[in-house]
């Protein structure tokens, strides 16, 4: 049920499909994200800034998701090379109607299993400090603490993580 007393159609698995960065599904999704990123904090990072060059394979994938019952993809994210062996993971979102479903842990899992086949040894990424679903995702999904890489961000506001990907 949703909080709001609706059922939600029952997902089983998460079809996870690469398409182009300004895909139409993936914009849509990206500025979704961008719209709750700006109700929490104020502010935030305009994905249309991004060059969707960055996530073209090999150096980079971007991802969308889509359920049984669900006409429009449910969830995103993307992953870049940022240095040899080295991907920061970029532009994770799962849509409100979807959250609890394992979407995002799908998506996650995903990308991490990409990066791993471009021989990708570790992923980095940014959240914010508000976002206790996504910080509690990721700790699920062994990312730790690390030191920001970011040049300029608030310690206070974002959260650096990283994770170690075996084969």
């Amino acid at each position: 049920m949703t909080p709001t007393g609706l059922a939600r159609p029952a997902v089983t698995a998460a079809a996870l499909s690469t398409v182009p960065y300004d895909h139409p599904e993936a914009q849509r999704l990206t500025s979704a994200l961008h719209a709750e990123q700006l109700a929490l904090y104020g502010f935030a990072d305009d994905p249309r800034a991004a060059d969707p060059a960055h996530f073209v394979p090999p150096n980079g994938l971007f991802l969308i998701a889509h359920a049984d019952g669900h006409d429009e993809a449910l969830g995103c994210g993307g992953w870049h090379l940022v240095a040899p062996g080295t991907v920061e993971i970029k532009r994770m979102y799962v849509s409100p109607v979807a959250r609890g479903l394992a979407i995002g842990s799908a998506i996650l899992r995903g990308l991490e299993q990409q990066a791993r086949g471009i021989g990708a040894r570790r992923a980095i990424l940014e959240t914010g400090s508000r976002n206790l679903a996504a910080l509690a995702l990721y700790a699920h999904l062994g990312y730790q603490p690390i030191p920001s890489y970011a040049p300029g961000r608030d310690p206070l506001v974002n959260r650096a993580l990283a994770k170690q990907l075996t084969v």
